[in-house]
This record gives structure tokens, C-alpha cells and sequence, in this order.
């Protein structure tokens, strides 16, 4: 039990909130009850308003700041008598953004995220309880993270960045960023990757950074839920190492990022049945028409068009796989049924 004594005295109401699950997955419904008990008199509660709060890096040197980036008011005005208790069910929707605060079942150090208690009575405010919350990713989160573990890569950090990244719709004013060392054979190329998820109820997009010898290298990928659990990641990431590699080792064009990475405005959603060729085409356009209006961002998209080559690949692979599996049906439909039909006729002729 918080007491609120800063805004409503010695004798001022106290509060505590309760929450039946601290462990979500980002989308999840936040359930839980906030307590309220009286103080030494009646008090008109305006509302009461919970919110998230999160550590977030600051700017390039500014360090680490508490940031509120999402509020619900759980209630209306009501009247909390003195002495007396009310509780306060809720069931609120969070957001899909919610950074991943624990992976395996460890903790994810770098993620700090928690529930504020915010209590207003007569026009003062007062910020209470501060209740820890943990985030678990997503089966299609996960499913990334898996292949990152089998193809070698170590964690090494993750911190929350303020800002918004280029060219991908985002709904919360920061973005994680989870930190891994590569494999060994990329040793003297590639001395960092960095993976951000932004999820939303239709699909997820996962965004790339090698940071090279000479420059960083950025890649993305954008698929539906079910399409990331059953991308072939590892080949993809792969792939994407590779010509990150090769390009950081002797190609840097000495173009960083500030604010966030970008790509010069290229989209690399999922590609659905477009043909490599053609969706490489798009991308190349899009980069020098865009490069012209956005002299600030990088130049390297190199990721992106490998991203987009492994997309179209697992599409038509996929496409490719149902077509297999219905005209196998059909003809499993077929033979029995001219089966069961010639012993049918025979049947009949015998009788």
C-alpha cells in the first residue's frame, strides 16, 4: 500500500494496485485491480489512470529517461468516503509494440517497463504505485530469435531508443533495440547486429543494423504473423549477413544515421507472388528517387533488396507447397473414387 502524501497530505488516501498477471505478450490484455482506502476524509476522485512508463535512451549523449507512452483512465469521478475501501476491477488492451523484456524465460537486461498508478482528487495529481512489468515476445518474434541462437549469434544488450523509425509504421514514440554478437566468421566485418520488433495485430516487421567496419548495413522484412513462423529465417539472415559482410568490408560510403536508422524511403513489405526480379527493380527505384529528397539517410540498401529476394523466394516456395498439397488431394480423390466405384460396379454385376 502506497500512502499519497505528496499531493493530499498526511492523512490523504492510499492506493495499490494489483495486477493478476505481471507476464504479457505484447497485444495481451492487462487484468488486474486497484485498491483505494479513505483517509481521514471524504475525497472526490476525478479518475484514476494507469499508465506505462519505460526507460528510454535520450538522444546520442543525453542518457536515460522515464517516458510515459501509453494511458488508460480506469475511471470516472466518484466519491471515496473516509476511512472506507473500493476497488477497482480492470481489463485493458496493450500495445503490440510493447518491447520484449524476457527471452527463454531470462530477463533481457537494458528493458525496464512498468504501471503507473496515477490517483487525481480535486484537480491535484498525484503518481502512486509502480507496479514491474515483463513482456515475452510472440510466437513470430520468438521464431526469430530462435534462428538468431542457431546460426551462432550471442546477446549482448538491448536498450529502448527514443524516436521513430524511417519508413515503417510505428505506434509508440521509441523502439527496442536487442544487441547481438555475430558468429566468428564474420570477426573484423561485422562487429554488432541489431534486431527491433514492431508487431501490430497484422503482421510483424523486423528490422536489421550491421554495424561494419566502415558503415552500417540495414535490412527488413515485413510478413504477416504466420508467414514469420514459418519463414525460412535462417537462410534468410544468412543471406542477409553475407551481403552485409561484403558490403561494410570494402564498400562503405561513410553515410551513418541519426534518429533512427532508415533505408532512403524504401518499402520492403511482404511481396506476396511479385517476382524477385521485379520487386529488386522496385526497391533500386525507390532508393535513388528517394536518396535525391533525403540527403540525411543512408544510402546503403543492400539488406533490404537481399530481404526482398528471400521473401519472394519463401513465397513462391510456399505458393508452390499448397498447389502440391491440393492436386495431391485431388488425385488421392480421384483414384478412390474410381476405386470404389469399379468394385461397386462389380458387385452389382455379380449379384
Amino acid at each position: 500500500m502506497f500512502k499519497l502524501f505528496g499531493a493530499f497530505g498526511a492523512d490523504g488516501p492510499s492506493v495499490e494496485t494489483v495486477l493478476t498477471g505481471a507476464h504479457l505478450l505484447p497485444g495481451d490484455t492487462l487484468h488486474g485491480e486497484i485498491h483505494l482506502r479513505g483517509g481521514g476524509h471524504d475525497a472526490h476522485v476525478e479518475q484514476v489512470t494507469l499508465a506505462f512508463v519505460a526507460v528510454v535512451e535520450v538522444g546520442d549523449d543525453a542518457g536515460e529517461a522515464a517516458r510515459e507512452f501509453h494511458r488508460w483512465a480506469v475511471t470516472g469521478p466518484f466519491t471515496l468516503p473516509a476511512g472506507q475501501s473500493v476497488t477497482v476491477p480492470f481489463a485493458l488492451p496493450t500495445p503490440w509494440e510493447l518491447p520484449v523484456g524476457t527471452v527463454y524465460g531470462q530477463p533481457l537486461h537494458g528493458t525496464t517497463l512498468a504501471v503507473r498508478t496515477e490517483l487525481e482528487i480535486s484537480g491535484a495529481v498525484d503518481q502512486g504505485d509502480l507496479d514491474a512489468v515483463t513482456v515475452g515476445p510472440l510466437a513470430s518474434q520468438q521464431r526469430v530469435l530462435d534462428a538468431f541462437a542457431t546460426l551462432g549469434f550471442h546477446f549482448t544488450g538491448a536498450d529502448l531508443e527514443e524516436g521513430y523509425l524511417s519508413g515503417v509504421a510505428q505506434e509508440l514514440p521509441f523502439y527496442q533495440e536487442i544487441e547481438f554478437a555475430p558468429p566468428g566468421e564474420y570477426a573484423g566485418r561485422i562487429s554488432e547486429v541489431e534486431l527491433t520488433f514492431v508487431a501490430s495485430p497484422h503482421g510483424l516487421t523486423v528490422v536489421l543494423e550491421a554495424d561494419g567496419a566502415s558503415d552500417d548495413v540495414y535490412g527488413r522484412f515485413a510478413l504477416s504473423h504466420d508467414e514469420a513462423l514459418y519463414h525460412p529465417w535462417e537462410q534468410s539472415l544468412t543471406n542477409w549477413l553475407h551481403a552485409a559482410a561484403g558490403h561494410s568490408h570494402g564498400h562503405g560510403d561513410g553515410h551513418g544515421h541519426s534518429g533512427g536508422p532508415g533505408w532512403g524511403g524504401v518499402a520492403a513489405a511482404g511481396v506476396g507472388g511479385v517476382a524477385a526480379g521485379a520487386a529488386v527493380g522496385y526497391l533500386a527505384s525507390e532508393a535513388l528517387s528517394d536518396d535525391d529528397e533525403e540527403e540525411d539517410e543512408p544510402e546503403n540498401v543492400v539488406g533490404d533488396v537481399q530481404a526482398v529476394i528471400d521473401q519472394a523466394t519463401a513465397a513462391a516456395y510456399q505458393e508452390a507447397y499448397e498447389d502440391a498439397i491440393e492436386e495431391a488431394v485431388e488425385e488421392a480423390y480421384e483414384d478412390a473414387y474410381e476405386e470404389a466405384y469399379e468394385e461397386a460396379t462389380e458387385e452389382f454385376a455379380d449379384d
